[in-house]
């Protein structure tokens, strides 16, 4: 009778768990999940058509406190799957040999890993190989592109012929049956999209926070659109406020902060809708793209508002570049500290005069797709990685802004002296 006894203690309305947001905007804050928000969140993600399948195996390397990882475990009681912990990253190279799964649960660094082996291995292929591998590469980021347009992607033999090799070394790497991969944490590099596609390696990134209990929108493997996080799951509301902010709507949305009803009120408004700080647009047919943190846009001195988020990405599509912060709030103009990705860097220059020349380039590449007031005026190259052991990134490798800040507040200064020039390298 133990268990009766113990389950009638527990209401559906109780609370189940108290889980810390990252604290990527602020001070981390106790988020209140309640069993029925739990209940709710399984049965939203299970009704999302062949997202998780009997059968199923999944490698999870995220750190279990997070919701995401938490909500995958908890996928495995209504569903006959099995999960695979990695519990370090640097080894789930290993971890997808040894266990082949059919489902990663991962962070957009480790997909931007495997695009990076992969290109770098087409690079290095000499004679016929290499030239059928660069082929292959570019037959399939046209057929991506083709998709996209609502167009037949091409077909013939000698297409599927060249592709087909190459897809084949990418997925054997990713353990050989790999469905799809759920990407979520942070925005997924548009390239990194497009060459994983082209590669044969299904990615469907996602969205959602801890105070919806983990989903709000995922891209169902069937019909999922490269650069957005797809529509709300099944049984929730996504919607976006006249200034641009994401609201989501539901039974998944939290019963509110720890010890903070002041704070609870500000997030969720009288007609239940969470009000999530994220800035982003609505297709018409629902699916959702995220375009910035509120808090984070950066206001110019001409007015204009502007998404850091967006120029550090182009910034971070070069090969040549690891991570990028833009700063620029009450400052004259936008400025970046960049962490080159030193392999690349090392097989190009010969000395710090040549890198600093090398990443001058990549500013000036992306500073040629962008307003005059988006643009980077001036960068510093750091001398290491933002880092979790620092406070600076997230366990799902989010930058935490104010704290990236705060540990290279001289560096940051130093680009906005009287005497600095545009694009000087520091």
């Amino acid at each position: 009778d133990a268990l009766g006894a113990a389950r009638a203690l527990v209401g559906e309305d109780d609370v189940a768990t108290c889980v810390y947001t990252s604290g990527t905007t602020g001070t981390p804050r106790g988020c209140l999940l309640t069993h029925r928000n739990w209940w709710e969140m399984l049965g939203m993600v299970l009704r999302v058509p062949g997202l998780v399948v009997p059968g199923d195996v999944i490698v999870l390397h995220l750190p279990l406190a997070h919701v995401f990882a938490r909500l995958v475990e908890l996928m495995i009681l209504p569903t006959a799957f099995t999960v695979a912990f990695c519990r370090d990253s640097a080894r789930l190279g290993r971890a997808l040999q040894a266990v082949r799964p059919t489902i990663v649960a991962t962070v957009p660094r480790v997909l931007e890993a495997v695009q990076a082996g992969a290109l770098a291995e087409i690079e290095r292929a000499r004679g016929v190989r290499g030239r059928v591998a660069a082929r292959a590469i570019r037959a399939g980021r046209e057929d991506v592109l083709r998709r996209e347009r609502g167009e037949r992607p091409g077909s013939g033999v000698v297409r599927a012929a060249i592709r087909r090799p190459l897809e084949r070394r990418v997925g054997a790497r990713l353990g050989g049956r790999l469905r799809h991969a759920v990407c979520g944490g942070a925005a997924l590099r548009r390239d990194t999209a497009v060459d994983l596609a082209a590669l044969g390696v299904t990615v469907l990134e996602g969205y959602g926070l801890t105070e919806c209990t983990t989903v709000a929108t995922v891209n169902p493997p069937e019909r999922s659109r490269i650069g957005t996080v797809g529509p709300a799951v099944p049984g929730g509301e996504v919607a976006i406020a006249p200034d641009g902010e994401v609201l989501v709507r539901g039974p998944h949305v939290f019963r509110g902060y720890l010890g903070d009803d002041e704070a609870t009120r500000a997030a969720v408004d009288a007609e239940g809708w969470l009000h999530t700080g994220d800035v982003g647009v609505l297709d018409p047919d629902g699916f959702l793209t995220i375009t910035d943190r509120k808090k984070d846009l950066i206001v110019t001195p001409g007015g204009t508002n502007v998404s850091p988020q967006k120029i550090e990405a182009a910034l971070a599509a070069s090969r040549y570049v690891s991570q990028a912060l833009v700063v620029g709030e009450g400052r004259p103009y936008l400025a970046a500290l960049l962490v080159p990705e030193s392999g690349e860097v090392d097989r190009v220059a010969r000395d710090a005069e040549e890198a600093r020349a090398l990443l001058a380039g990549v500013v000036a590449d992306v500073n040629g797709e962008l307003g005059r007031e988006e643009q980077v005026r001036r960068f510093a190259v750091l001398g290491r990685a933002f880092m979790a052991e620092e406070g600076e990134v997230t366990p799902t490798l989010k930058l935490r802004r104010r704290v990236c800040e705060e540990h290279f507040r001289r560096e940051i200064e130093g680009l906005y002296r009287a005497a600095a020039r545009p694009l000087d390298g520091d």
